[in-house]
């Protein structure tokens, strides 16, 4: 990545089986420059899963002394467990021109955009209908009925504030929000202000040729 280009944070919100997960893979499989963030939690670790790849695992004493510091950006309570991500991940990644991908729910994209509103972009990933989530959580054969209906019900919640999001993605055909993730990620890229650290040493380059093409010329 280009140092002088600046990276940002691309949040992906959806209920549970929206398919953030799937895009998210996709586009730290397919384009450069594009990582995971890696969020702390209380939760236990599940067979293969590895500490400090898929989350940092640490206690409920140790999660609440971060909250104290302030070394989260955003945190929440989840199913009876603790999630946060780090300010110290963002900032190092974002300076060095890493974009990075946060997969929660729209009140960490809340926190985290009222604390670094610049550097934010919010997609809000939305089922085609309320039968096909369902469908995809039953589907999937991880929980129990219980816990589809409970998902369910904040299913709607969350799609309540679609409308705080940037970027709305209607997830019905997959190759098709493939690309439509991948052309929000392209667009954000060229933002002038993430672009400006690179295009000003780019102007420098031509001296004070100012008036170069004030004739019409070239």
């Amino acid at each position: 990545m280009d140092e002088m280009k600046r990276g940002f944070i691309l949040i992906l919100t959806a209920p549970s089986g929206g398919g953030k997960g799937v895009l998210s893979r996709h586009l730290v499989e397919k384009m450069d420059g594009i990582r995971f963030s890696v969020s702390t939690t209380t939760r236990m670790m599940r067979p293969g899963e590895v500490d400090g790849v898929h989350y940092f695992f640490v206690g409920k004493d140790e999660f609440e002394k971060k909250i104290r510091e302030e070394a989260f950006v955003e945190w929440a309570a989840v199913f009876g467990h603790f999630y946060g991500t780090s300010r110290q991940m963002l900032t190092e990644n974002l300076q060095a021109g890493q974009d990075v991908i946060l997969d929660i729910d729209w009140q960490g994209a809340r926190q985290i955009r009222g604390q670094m509103p610049g550097d934010v972009v919010h997609v809000a990933i939305v089922p085609p209908s309320r039968d096909e989530l369902r469908r995809r959580l039953v589907l999937r054969g991880q929980d129990a009925q219980e816990v589809i209906e409970r998902r369910m019900a904040l299913a709607e919640k969350e799609l309540s504030h679609w409308h705080e999001a940037d970027y709305v993605l209607v997830n019905d055909r997959l190759e098709q929000a493939y690309g439509d993730i991948e052309a929000i990620v392209r667009a954000e890229r060229l933002r002038r202000g993430r672009m400006a650290g690179r295009v000003e040493k780019i102007v420098a380059g031509f001296g004070g040729n100012d008036g170069l093409y004030q004739d019409g010329s070239g």
